[in-house]
């Protein structure tokens, strides 16, 4: 009985706290802090101490890095099987496909893409591929190798003929391909439809192997079934490899540093994407104004409403009064009054990175 009624006070007690918790977090004020309020700093030095962070737990990543090498030989047998590899899991995987080529892969011509670049070309991709096949074949003549017309010679440097190439060239050894490693086929210089489609074309020729490495967690939107079942023919591979992105994230903006116009413009351009293109074609003729009237204190919101009413990108005052409030939630723009009292909206960015912005909402 007694121990019935300690169970009874300890359930009551927690209860008892439990709602005045939550009557102290009701009670409490809401913080007006914001990202822009943070003193941000000199890009690189911030760069620079983060590749300077110790990595942690050294001695099971080793272990983790040496049972994926026991894996090796079966990855081999896969790629000479006609699969494709795509690795996936938390980490840099570049330094494992590193190894991987340099240790297993030294029978065979390797070529390297950095997906992760901010702009691949990849039809001198496919060139230097194509002429190292075609001194492959040549090389192979003597052992069973059927050329067909006009493919010792190399002229044409078009995308379309180059796969044509690729895709023409017969030889009866199975084991004489190139094996392309692709370090983030998901990277931002890959994603569009274009480069993915050219680069399952290039995995369907029966000289060609993939090794790819994938991060980003939309990655398998950029296929359809088509394309990763008949072109690319991936074998997955989840290989976390918990390695920090040293060489990739080099190539991104860091949010709490100093960035550049083109980093600011862009990230503008991203809160700005996301709403509505009524609110987006307000911003833009508030975005003229301010360049056009570069000593002014901003563009009075009377003006604003006449001119996006006029273009019929707001009905009334109550949708402009929308559009602003998600402006200034996103610190997309800033009010203040000039000197004869009227209320100005003003966008805080250098005229360079408006100019910027306006570029990429265009495209």
């Amino acid at each position: 009985m007694e121990e019935t009624d300690n169970i009874e006070e300890d359930e009551f007690g927690f209860s008892r706290n439990y709602f005045l918790a939550k009557e102290l977090g009701g009670s409490s004020k809401r913080s007006a802090r914001k990202l822009s309020d943070i003193n941000l700093v000199d890009e690189q030095e911030l760069r620079e101490t983060a590749f300077n962070i110790e990595t942690k737990h050294e001695k099971e990543i080793s272990e983790l890095m040496n049972e994926y090498k026991t894996m090796y030989p079966k990855w081999v047998f896969e790629l000479r099987c006609g699969f494709g590899l795509l690795m996936y899991g938390f980490g840099s995987k570049k330094g494992l496909l590193e190894d991987f080529a340099s240790s297993s892969l030294t029978e065979y011509s390797v070529v390297v893409i950095n997906g992760y670049l901010p702009s691949v070309n990849l039809k001198q991709v496919l060139l230097a591929i194509a002429e190292l096949l075609s001194e492959q074949l040549k090389s192979r003549r003597r052992s069973s190798v059927s050329l067909a017309k006009g493919q010792e010679a190399f002229p044409s440097r078009s995308v379309d003929v180059i796969l044509s190439f690729l895709h023409g060239s017969q030889s009866e050894d199975k084991d004489c391909f190139i094996c392309v490693v692709v370090h983030n086929i998901d990277g931002p210089a890959l994603r569009d439809p274009e480069s993915q489609q050219t680069l399952a074309q290039l995995a369907s020729c029966s000289h060609i192997r993939i090794i790819a490495s994938i991060d980003h967690v939309n990655a398998t939107l950029l296929w359809d079934k088509k394309m990763v079942h008949k072109q690319f023919n991936w074998l997955w591979h989840h290989v976390p490899t918990f390695a920090p992105y040293k060489v990739e994230g080099v190539f991104f903006p860091l949010v709490l540093a100093q960035g550049s116009t083109a980093q600011t413009a862009k990230t503008a351009a991203i809160v700005l994407q996301s709403l509505t293109p009524n609110a987006q074609n307000v911003f833009k003729i508030l975005a003229d104004y301010q360049l056009s009237h570069p000593d002014e204190d901003g563009m009075p919101t009377e003006d604003l409403y006449s001119a996006s009413r006029e273009r019929f990108f707001v009905s009334s005052q109550v949708t402009l009064n929308s559009h602003l409030t998600e402006f200034k939630d996103h610190e997309l723009v800033k009010t203040k009054r000039n000197s004869d009292g009227q209320e100005c909206l003003n966008i805080p960015l250098s005229s360079d990175a408006l100019r910027q912005l306006l570029l990429d909402l265009s495209q």
